[in-house]
């Protein structure tokens, strides 16, 4: 992973701690020709990564290159293609402390944070290749037919910055062991981890051509959805996701796959073992710096001193929560929230609620100018009516109830549908609310944020249209193609009902 010199001249500065080219088309490096982009550091406020970033013109020639070099690499053997892929999570293995520095170094994540995302980079080459034999078939007789699939074609994959590695990887692979190709447009937060990517797949085997980056910001993201796309592939707000599904509301043909937010909820029932509740509500609210799509955002604890001691010891966990740089020794349990800006606007909903009425018991701690740093908070909102959005932070919504069926109806009571959760010991009491809830991950006493690859990853309602990662990410990277034929025309001929004879005559006539 060397730093790799921009081809066109820009104003970007030069040094070791960066690269800046904002392009990769047709397996060459290239300077930006747009605006100047700068990306933050969130753990120092300082800038990491600052170039010009892509043109719409940059964009157009990534879109014409990658539909030119798409049909070879579909016709390349499923086996050929796995190979690329194999190697690239092989040049990840080798490359593990690099990337998982980089990681770091842009979104503020822990290192052991960083280097589970590199884990799951690697762990995604094998996924993905499984599920494409098992969801998309090469050749599959049914009865007299068969069932093959073909690639899209041209596939926009546009990435957010909370797993700036592991979730576009998670599009990309799938895109490509079905014999697409890539246009890749990286959060503007995270390019340096987009360029560190894309090098590896390249390194990897990927042909020229087939997979193109493109970084830059709203502007670039609406030319490549503007462009000749076959399918896109979107994580992220669902401001921008219903933005896309405006844009393309006119282009039937292209498939849109939207992995959105949650205002995830976590019902606590009952419990066998305090401490082992607690551990799950607070990694389900505040790993990552609540910056998963599913961490729990509202969580319903029962009225009574039971509860009452359930919620002290949650309080005290949380206040135990190391926040730091990633750079500390010992490692902190999470580092800032992505930007200033993003910090500054939970501290304001924070602000709001108290305004309210309720009652904040702990959190958010002191501002760190220039920073995202922000600390665990939790605000008891009982009886307080609260937005049905998602604040993108560790901000927990704390909802006294007093019988589970109130519970549940609350806990279901969203426009959106990622992730829900409960704790307790009965499991009647379980399908109850799995049977209430509409969401697309539900889990048992383990953390909202658990999630295997091995399963479909999405939601309903607000938060997606039900496939776009996970096991079922093969499903919008390839369509089917049903087949029906014989080994001879004669072998398909019938009798026509209702032909008229030679002389003209009805049929069955005297």
């Amino acid at each position: 992973m060397t730093d790799s010199p921009p081809d066109s001249p820009t104003t970007a500065p030069t040094g070791d701690n960066a690269r800046f080219s904002a392009c990769f088309i047709d397996g060459a490096w290239l300077g930006g020709t747009g605006p100047l982009l700068e990306a933050v550091d969130p753990s120092t406020g300082a800038v990491g990564w600052s170039a010009p970033a892509a043109s719409e013109q940059q964009v157009s020639d990534a879109l014409a290159v990658a539909a030119r070099s798409q049909p070879a690499w579909e016709q390349l053997s499923i086996e050929e293609r796995a190979g690329v892929i194999e190697r690239f999570a092989e040049l990840v293995e080798q490359e593990r402390a690099d990337l998982a520095h980089l990681i770091s170094a842009e979104t503020g994540k822990p290192r052991w944070e960083a280097a589970t995302e590199v884990n799951t980079v690697i762990g995604k080459a094998r996924l993905a290749i499984d599920a494409y034999h098992e969801r998309t078939p090469g050749a599959l007789h049914i009865g007299p037919g068969e069932l093959t699939h073909r690639a899209l074609g041209v596939v926009a994959v546009l990435g957010p910055y909370n797993f700036p590695a592991h979730l576009p990887n998670g599009q990309i692979l799938p895109a490509l062991m079905a014999g697409n190709a890539v246009v890749y447009k990286p959060s503007e937060l995270t390019p340096r981890v987009a360029v560190a990517h894309v090098e590896l797949l390249a390194e990897a085997g990927v042909p020229p051509g087939v997979v193109n980056l493109v970084i830059g910001g709203a502007d670039v993201g609406r030319a490549l959805v503007a462009g000749k796309v076959d399918a896109v592939a979107f994580t992220g707000s669902v401001r921008t996701g219903r933005a896309l599904h405006t844009a393309l509301a006119d282009r039937p043909e292209v498939v849109l796959a939207l992995e959105m937010g949650g205002n995830n909820p976590l019902v606590v029932d009952d419990w066998d073992d305090l401490d082992a509740a607690v551990n799950v509500i607070a990694r389900s609210a505040f790993i990552s710096a609540g910056q998963r799509c599913t961490c729990t955002r509202r969580l319903y604890v029962p009225s009574g001193p039971e509860g009452d001691k359930l919620v002290d010891e949650l309080v005290s966990l949380t206040e135990r929560l190391t926040i730091g740089s990633p750079h500390d020794d010992p490692e902190p349990f999470a580092g800032p929230v992505i930007t200033e800006r993003a910090a500054n606007l939970m501290r304001q909903r924070v602000t709001e609620l108290a305004d309210a009425g309720a009652e904040v018991l702990t959190g958010p701690g002191e501002v760190r100018t220039g920073t995202g740093f922000v600390e665990p908070t939790i605000v008891d909102v009982t009886g307080i009516g609260i937005a049905d959005d998602e604040i993108f932070g560790p901000l927990l919504h704390l909802i006294r109830y007093d019988n589970f069926d109130q519970a549940v109806t609350a806990a279901g009571d969203t426009s959106y549908g990622l992730a829900a959760g409960m704790i307790g010991t009965s499991r009647d009491r379980f399908d109850q609310f799995r049977s209430a809830i509409k969401a697309g991950v539900i889990n048992w006493n383990t953390p909202t944020t658990g999630a295997s690859g091995r399963l479909p990853f999405g939601g309903v309602g607000a938060s997606g249209n039900h496939r776009p990662a996970g096991w079922a990410a093969a499903d919008f990277c390839a369509y089917p193609v049903a087949t029906m034929s014989a080994e001879s025309v004669s072998a398909a001929t019938a009798d026509i009902p209702g032909l008229r004879s030679d002389d003209g005559t009805d049929p069955e006539s005297d």
